[in-house]
């Protein structure tokens, strides 16, 4: 017996099983929507078959399923359910490129202008308290800024749909148009009804024509590194409610309030032109969408309970951010420049807390980042800011050490978790949708959400008069607005991936 092979020499491949080869190895797959119940899966798990294992497989078998492959112009380490539920196999994302990172950096200019004015109202009211309305109420004052605060969020209602069917281009023309001519006049007003009109509406209007648009385009560009882009965008926020108070605090003695409002004006009419310059779309509009607002978004009870966790974080969110400053000058614990300048120190945290939580969350997932974040929140305000208000009672605590230490460190800690807020919660309602509907999703959220910021402030100045004139009862508030936070995004989690605590999502 040798050892030479005697099977039969292979012989011509059939035509039918050569023409069913050149058809496998040239066919396109399409990706359904990828669910929460899959197994997490691997790259090297997610290989398609070669040409020559496809010749193996008989002409009149099943083709092998395609679904455990992940989407069309993605490398994925880890396809889990940190990923959107969207049918994105139609539609690659770049993930990075000129075009993309000069998206990002032109909507880091629109949230310079927009979400730095928002992050700066502390000063503003607190002056303006002080002089052309020092006559009125603290609660009858808030509701300029509660207006201002509402518009920049309810109008997305409609500028949302509108951005997801035309682009963002008009959108932030005549958003740059409106707040460049609010912040421009602000300074010539002396009656509430001005500060009203200017600040209020025409401001809140424009902040929500830029904030909106702006922020949405990142996400035409950006899938599995969403968070992260997104983050460096909202990270504009906190740029520029670090500089903007700053930069009032020293022109306003040397110019007066109202050159001073008006450099800054100048100053936001170049970031605006930047942002309508590079910010721009790219999928197309989803066939049959429309540009009203979708309320059925509502019946899933995913999107309903994130809708209620974002009402009651933004419920306690703008309390701090607008009242810090008059809670040191009520003391008297520190100087009045030092007072305005707790601001600036608020919002650096939360420059590092809007970009270090979105780049993690692409990896850790956006729903338990965004938990670590708001319970943060929470504990730092009732364990630092209600103590730090509570010792401020006593009239012979006022000028205690220990109250600016805790303040300092409030200021803070509450910036970086802050940060977050803002950078997180676009990527987790994204989570949820369609990217090409978005924008649908985030402003009919945000129409919700708004009436949150319309009552948020005047309540907190109410609870002060309540307790007259002390803090302990806002700060309280605020903490209690958190924890439901808490209860509302760990629900949709729960509902998710159930009460794994290491599942990614």
């Amino acid at each position: 017996m040798t050892g030479s092979y005697k099977g039969s020499k292979p012989g011509p491949i059939e035509p039918e099983l050569q023409e069913r080869i050149q058809s496998l190895s040239s066919q396109k797959t399409h990706y359904p929507p990828y669910t929460t119940s899959d197994k997490t899966l691997t790259a090297s798990e997610c290989t398609a078959p070669s040409a020559l294992e496809a010749g193996s497989i008989k002409s009149e078998g099943p083709a092998e399923d395609p679904k455990d492959e992940p989407p069309v112009g993605h490398r994925l380490d880890h396809y889990t359910s940190s990923v959107p539920e969207t049918s994105e196999g139609e539609h690659t994302y770049p993930e990075g490129g000129l075009q993309a990172w000069l998206v990002v950096f032109g909507s880091f200019c629109g949230m310079t202008t927009a979400f730095g004015l928002i992050n700066c109202i502390g000063p503003i009211q607190a002056y303006i308290m002080t002089h052309q309305l020092e006559s009125y109420e603290e609660s009858t004052v808030g509701w300029i800024f509660s207006v201002y605060i509402f518009l920049t969020f309810f109008c997305g209602i409609q500028i949302g749909p509108v951005f997801d069917t035309y682009g963002p281009r008009l959108l932030l023309l005549a958003g740059s148009f409106c707040l460049c001519t609010s912040v421009l006049t602000l300074g010539v007003c002396t009656e509430y009804y001005q500060f009203m009109l200017c600040f209020g509406i025409l401001n809140g209007i424009g902040t929500s024509l830029i904030f909106s648009p702006a922020i949405s385009a990142v996400c035409h560009f950006f899938l599995r590194k969403r968070g992260n882009a997104t983050g460096i965008a909202a990270a504009g926020g906190s740029v520029g409610g670090t500089i903007f108070p700053l930069m009032l605090q020293s022109l306003i003695p040397k110019v007066g309030f109202g050159w001073a409002t008006r450099i800054l004006g100048f100053v936001l009419a170049v970031l605006c032109v930047l942002c309508c310059t590079l910010v721009r779309s790219r999928l197309p509009p989803k066939p049959g969408s429309s540009v009203m607002p979708d309320f059925r978004i509502f019946a899933r009870a995913d999107m309903a309970l994130t809708t209620a966790g974002i009402f009651f974080m933004e419920w306690g969110l703008f309390i701090p951010i607008s009242y810090l400053t008059s809670y040191m000058l009520s003391t008297g614990a520190t100087s009045e420049t030092f007072s305005y300048q707790l601001i600036a120190i608020l919002n650096a945290g939360s420059c590092f807390g809007r970009w270090l939580p979105g780049y993690v969350a692409d990896r850790f997932g956006r729903f338990n980042l965004m938990l670590l974040a708001i319970l943060l929140c929470a504990v730092t305000t009732l364990g630092l800011w209600l103590p730090a208000s509570i010792l401020s009672m006593d009239e012979s605590n006022r000028f205690d050490t220990a109250i600016v230490v805790l303040v300092i460190v409030y200021a803070a800690a509450f910036g970086f978790a802050s940060g977050s807020n803002i950078s997180l919660t676009p990527v987790c309602v994204g989570q949820l949708c369609e990217t090409q509907e978005y924008g649908r999703y985030y402003a009919t959220a945000y129409s919700v959400v708004s009436l949150g910021t319309l009552t948020g402030l005047p309540i907190a100045g109410a609870l002060i008069e309540t307790c007259g004139g002390d803090y302990y009862g806002m700060a309280a508030f605020t903490g209690i607005c958190y924890f439901v936070g808490i209860a509302a995004f760990g629900s949709v989690r729960v509902m998710k991936v159930g009460w794994n605590v290491k599942a990614i999502f």
